[in-house]
Order: C-alpha cells, then sequence, then structure tokens
C-alpha cells in the first residue's frame, strides 16, 4: 500500500504563484469554435471519452479534453 498525502496548501507568503484548477469547458455538436493551431472550425462529434471530432475545413481533427487552445465563437 502507497500512502497518499494531502495536496499542498498555498501559502499567502509564498512567492510563487497559486495553482490553478483548470477551467472544464463545455461545447456541443454544432459549435463554431477557433482553436489556436488550426484556426476556425465546428464541432461535428463527441465522443464518451471526452474528445471532440473538429472539421476545421481542409481537415478534421480530435481534440482531446481539456481543449488546451480551443475557444467557443
Amino acid at each position: 500500500m502507497t500512502n497518499r498525502s494531502a495536496p499542498r496548501r498555498h501559502l499567502s507568503t509564498s512567492p510563487f504563484a497559486a495553482p490553478v484548477d483548470p477551467v472544464i469547458k463545455e461545447f456541443a455538436v454544432g459549435d463554431r469554435v477557433s482553436h489556436d493551431r488550426h484556426g476556425l472550425g465546428k464541432i461535428i462529434g463527441m465522443e464518451p471519452t471526452g474528445a471532440l471530432l473538429v472539421d476545421f475545413g481542409a481537415s478534421q481533427i480530435r481534440v482531446l479534453s481539456p481543449y488546451k487552445g480551443m475557444h467557443k465563437l
């Protein structure tokens, strides 16, 4: 058995930035999106694993959660 330690507390006097919780983005089929690398696209499918299939015109890309660099328009 392994002992799991509790997450470390962030002290207000610490010179390091507090850890940021990732923002959970919600998308639906048909949403128009902008991706930092691929450009403008439209969500054409969702997988149970959380991956999105996005049509960027020239190609269809499978984008995995946490959808880094993708924003809803």
